[in-house]
């Protein structure tokens, strides 16, 4: 049976990669640092240094592949989590910049203010990654708003997760409610600036986006087409993510494949 050159994101652990990378494989590595790379490579056996694939990319491709962007030419993927990504599929291959790096969404510019969150982080990132969309709730509690979230966390504010807001504002905490839907906005202004740049045929948003689909995508979607010129408006699908955490690893096996 043929091997296929193996590619890596920055989560798989080293002793995963070796075991089904193989001696004579190429690694493709999502960005983890040079000591990760380098324990990636010996871990794999080979000499090369790793070539970079990033987890949005990964996860663009994924889904152009075998998720919900199947049949579309342009791809753009959005994830939120801990950080946030995106990527681009263009014709089935991804377009990855020209130092790899495409993508970089968190590091979009929504807002005038350069608070110090935005400059260790990127403005996108400090607004709907997970850590971004707890601190907004926790200022809100702070400055004497009342939240059930804080309950659900035994009162204390440093044991805030993100899905309790979300459970939270599902059964009806205004608080909760208003952060959530200040996230949706927040990600539909990303989604508007990502097609406005590259004309895509859908966009996918997966990550927390996916998990809380039903109250951020609608709001999400209607956020970017209202920021969109009629033509760009009509012709543009967003939808949310089908693949969950198997994004980034069939991402990276498809794009081992294409390197072939």
């Amino acid at each position: 049976m043929e091997r296929v050159r193996f590619v890596a994101v920055g989560e798989l652990l080293v002793d995963v990669v070796a075991e089904g990378a193989g001696h004579d494989a190429r690694i493709r590595v999502a960005p983890g640092g040079s000591a990760f790379n380098a324990a990636v490579t010996a871990a794999a056996g080979v000499s090369t240094s790793p070539r970079i694939i990033t987890r949005g990319c990964a996860v663009a491709l994924a889904e152009y592949w075998r998720g919900a962007a199947q049949r579309a030419h342009h791809v753009i993927a959005l994830t939120a989590a801990d950080s946030v990504h995106s990527g681009m599929v263009v014709s089935g291959f991804p377009f990855e910049g020209a130092h790899g790096l495409a993508g970089a969404a968190a590091w979009l510019a929504l807002n005038p203010v350069e608070r110090e969150d935005y400059r260790r982080h990127g403005s996108l990132q400090a607004e709907i990654g997970a850590a971004g969309i707890v601190r907004r709730l926790v200022w809100r509690i702070k400055s004497g708003d009342r939240s059930r979230v804080l309950d659900m966390a035994g009162g204390d504010l440093a044991a805030i997760q993100v899905q309790q807001i979300f459970d939270a504002a599902r059964k009806g905490d205004g608080v909760s409610i208003s952060v959530v839907r200040d996230t949706a906005r927040y990600i539909g202004m990303a989604v508007a600036n990502l097609v406005a740049i590259a004309d895509p045929n859908i966009v996918i948003l997966g990550g927390l986006i996916a998990d809380a689909a039903d109250q951020l995508l609608q709001p999400s979607r209607a956020e970017a087409l209202r920021r969109l010129p009629k033509t760009m408006a009509e012709s543009l699908t967003v939808t949310a993510a089908t693949l969950g955490d198997d994004g980034g690893p069939l991402g990276a096996a498809r794009a081992a494949t294409l390197a072939r």
